[in-house]
């Protein structure tokens, strides 16, 4: 994997700046005749040259007051707003002014990349936990039926062999329909977009339409950015219109995926994964694993699949099923699924960070999650206690500058599902690290008045002194960073990779040779 970078097409096809003018009946300051388009950026950073630059305002700055950089990077034109005009004259470039040019950047990213003319099946996944999961799932089997398949992820965008580090959850819609036109050069037939509440509401997937959307869960989450829950769930909910998807898969084992499935202005075909469920397809556990879940998947006319996931935990075999459904919704045969299964040994997928498995044969069984919700605790720690004849540890801590209102259910859930916890440093942005542990410890301590709780600052002390605790038959989960290699404070990120550093400490131990 290469360092975080976009991607972009290699053999770019130029587009005029007239012709973008006409489509979208832009208002014009500057002369624009003769000049050609190859790309698009929202970022000084990444302008390459025959660019057009698009300048947003920004949380300190209107981004139109960077078009003279713009510039010396290359760019041949500035799309803003009417605000931005006047920052952006002294550029020299052509300036373009439309009302709103973030709402704007979408459709003309996909007219400049022609994203319309794109062969591939488009998948979208959305909900709070297990969008990477679904993605890496839908890209696993897709290789497995030897179908050129592309993801865009919160871990990574990966072409085939190719893959860069992610910075978003969901790239800018500059950045998205980019790689999408770099997938095409690489003739990718099927892509997996992980689809964040925070892409729809900020146009980051505007100019596409989904052949097939996926709904996971929805639960306490991201109320930073939503005043609640159902604000929250309204935003995921968008996916599902005629004009963002054409075809839905939708998990009902909750309300909000009963009503989401309800109030889908699409087709949705529904999944269930709880015992008696009424939806047209349902999910069961036939076996659990510290490295492995075997499932079963039954639909309508009597249609079934049983096949094995390398990974821990009734919530992977849950995603995994709901990217076989959105596979089927899309066209492809459940037979045909089920032979390539059946050949590998099951579904051939590695997740970075997700429930992942980074111990031995000996000694304590460790995983690095990147859980870091409620939800995602009380899951794992489930799937860990019943695949765990001795004592689990948890480590966990809680991103700064963020969702605040989860802190002690995450406390609480760590107490009662873990025989110890060790509170540590996560993310802790521009807050106050020790007022961050301590909400943690204070959600800790009333749920379980007399859990066994530590609290070490250092992440990698804090690692060491949970190892300590566990032996042969117990397991350690390391909640929070997952495939993350940094650790971000006061606005730095300082390099820490929790895989890395955990492989370290059980060598060290003389767990790992």
């Amino acid at each position: 994997m290469t360092g975080p970078t976009a991607l972009r097409p290699q053999h770019p096809v130029s587009r005029s700046l007239s012709g973008l003018v006409d489509t979208f009946d832009l208002d014009v300051r500057g002369d624009i005749d003769g000049v050609e388009l190859s790309g698009i950026s929202l970022s000084t950073t990444t302008v390459q040259p025959g660019d057009l630059y698009v300048g947003v305002p920004g949380r300190n700055a209107h981004g139109a007051s960077y078009a003279a950089d713009a510039a010396r990077s290359g760019a041949v034109a500035v799309l803003t707003d009417e605000a931005g005009a006047a920052l952006a004259a002294e550029a020299g470039l052509p300036v373009l002014v439309t009302p709103d040019a973030r709402a704007a950047l979408g459709d003309v990213a996909a007219w400049i990349y022609r994203t319309a003319d794109n062969p591939a099946t488009l998948f979208a996944v959305t909900g709070t936990n297990g969008k990477t999961s679904v993605v890496y799932v839908l890209y696993a089997i897709l290789s497995q039926l030897g179908v050129v398949a592309g993801l865009t992820s919160t871990a990574e965008r990966r072409i085939g062999e190719l893959a860069v580090t992610s910075n978003l959850t969901t790239p800018e819609a500059s950045e998205l329909h980019a790689l999408l036109a770099r997938m095409r050069e690489a003739e990718v037939r099927a892509v997996g977009v992980e689809v964040s509440a925070q892409a729809l509401s900020r146009h980051r997937v505007d100019g596409l339409v989904f052949d097939i959307a996926g709904f996971t869960n929805l639960s306490h989450d991201h109320l930073d950015d939503y005043s609640d829950l159902e604000n929250y769930f309204q935003a995921k909910l968008e996916l599902f219109q005629p004009d963002r998807s054409r075809r839905g898969v939708v998990t009902v084992d909750s309300e909000w995926g009963t009503r989401l499935a309800q109030s889908s202005r699409i087709p949705v075909t529904t999944l269930s994964t709880l015992p008696g469920g009424t939806a047209e397809w349902r999910m069961s556990v036939l076996e659990e694993h510290a490295t492995f879940t075997r499932f079963a998947l039954e639909g309508p006319e009597g249609r079934r699949l049983e096949t094995t996931l390398p990974l821990l935990g009734w919530f992977m075999a849950a995603n995994a099923a709901l990217a076989i459904v959105m596979l089927v919704e899309s066209g492809f045969d459940l037979d045909a699924i089920a032979h390539a299964l059946d050949r590998d040994g099951g579904i051939d997928v590695y997740i970075p960070g997700r429930t992942e498995r980074v111990s031995g044969e000996h000694g304590p069984t460790v995983y690095i999650d990147y859980g870091h919700t409620p939800d995602a605790f009380l899951n794992t720690l489930e799937a860990i206690r019943r695949t765990t004849e001795g004592r689990v540890i948890m480590v966990f801590g809680a991103d700064g500058d963020r969702d605040t209102t989860k802190r002690a259910d995450m406390g609480a859930i760590a107490a009662r599902g873990a025989d110890a916890v060790v509170i540590t440093d996560f993310h802790p942005r521009f807050e106050d690290p020790a007022s961050i542990r301590q909400a943690l410890l204070d959600g800790a301590r009333a749920a379980v008045p007399d859990a066994e709780l530590y609290e070490i600052a250092d992440p990698r002390a804090a690692f060491r002194a949970a190892l300590a605790l566990a032996g042969d038959g117990d397991a350690v989960l390391y909640a929070g960073p997952g495939h993350e290699d940094y650790q971000e404070v006061a606005g730095v990120k300082l390099p820490y990779s929790a895989r890395d550093d955990a492989r370290l400490a059980l060598r060290e131990a003389g767990w790992l040779q």
